[in-house]
């Protein structure tokens, strides 16, 4: 779920959800409002369908949506699912599927419930969908806004052997399923080359699993965080702090910070910045912020 920017003023919030009532695997972005007669309460009947991703497996539509500084909704979805990528949906730029979208929510052009921003990078590529913003994933597992640079991070599930966090850029083609990390994947599988962009940052299977991606702390209740990336891992429980230097374009240190063992589903942040997990719980405990 995504506030509006504007919320206070237009009441608009977003949720990405999976439609278990049709008969083909589909997803959902819609915007809501809220009652009118009670600002705290949303209006279930209020639902305008803003996209739908039809997507042929089960697996791999885990996504994310946020509001950039720039006001544009960022989409992600995954590569449509079982394994390998079978229909090069990663690299298939008339799919919105192994994506990160951009689109205007303010304002609705060529018959569709929103508008393409002008200055995406593709709105001009014969074939290929004016809403994508970038290309290359395999199923990013949470992606965030640093509230302070606006940079956008995304940390991409892995498939045989390597789990990995990017720096999100305007254009940017990730690599999948060419690459997975660092490394050659598959058939297909290349070497660095200048038209894709690595990961700052990837670990071995050895170490964990699933990747679940946070956010860059800016909170106040712990100062040693600040500007630490922090991320989980959903197979091997663990929790960390990574810290990357512009300046040098690397990443400097990534160190494993106490958690409550439990596998990490998720992370969200409140106004103030203060990050906050959540977990498996059986007793609706399943949700922990970060402290000294």
């Amino acid at each position: 779920m995504a506030f509006h920017p504007k919320y206070k003023e237009t009441g608009e919030f977003f949720v990405f959800y999976t439609n278990k009532n049709t008969k083909v695997r589909q997803n959902v972005v819609s915007r809501f409002r809220v009652m009118k007669d009670d600002p705290n309460k949303a209006d279930p009947k209020s639902e305008e369908i803003l996209m739908t991703f039809d997507h042929p497996y089960w697996n791999h539509d885990g996504g994310t949506i946020c509001f950039g500084k720039d006001g544009y909704l960022y989409i992600t979805h995954g590569d449509g699912g079982a394994a390998n990528d079978l229909h090069d949906n990663g690299q298939k730029m008339s799919t919105w599927l192994g994506k990160i979208l951009r689109i205007d929510v303010n304002a609705k052009s060529d018959g569709k419930a929103y508008a393409i921003p002008k200055d995406n990078p593709f709105v001009d590529v014969k074939g290929a969908a004016p809403e994508i913003y970038a290309l290359g994933l395999r199923n990013v597992w949470r992606m965030s806004f640093d509230r302070k640079t606006g940079q956008l991070w995304a940390a991409d599930v892995g498939q045989n052997l390597y789990e990995e966090i990017n720096l999100i850029k305007k254009g940017g083609n990730y690599g999948w399923n060419r690459r997975e990390g660092l490394h050659p994947f598959g058939a297909l599988g290349v070497g660095t080359k200048k038209d894709l962009i690595d990961p700052i940052w990837e670990y071995h299977h050895d170490v964990g699993k699933s990747i679940t991606g946070g956010s860059v702390y800016r909170g106040s209740r712990v100062p040693e965080l600040d500007g630490r990336y922090i991320y989980g891992d959903y197979v091997s429980s663990k929790v960390w702090a990574l810290m990357y230097d512009e300046k040098l374009g690397r990443v400097v240190s990534n160190r494993e910070i106490k958690s409550p063992n439990k596998p990490v589903y998720s992370f969200g942040e409140d106004e103030q910045g203060e990050m906050y997990m959540l977990t498996a719980s059986g007793n609706g405990k399943g949700i922990y912020w970060f402290a000294k």
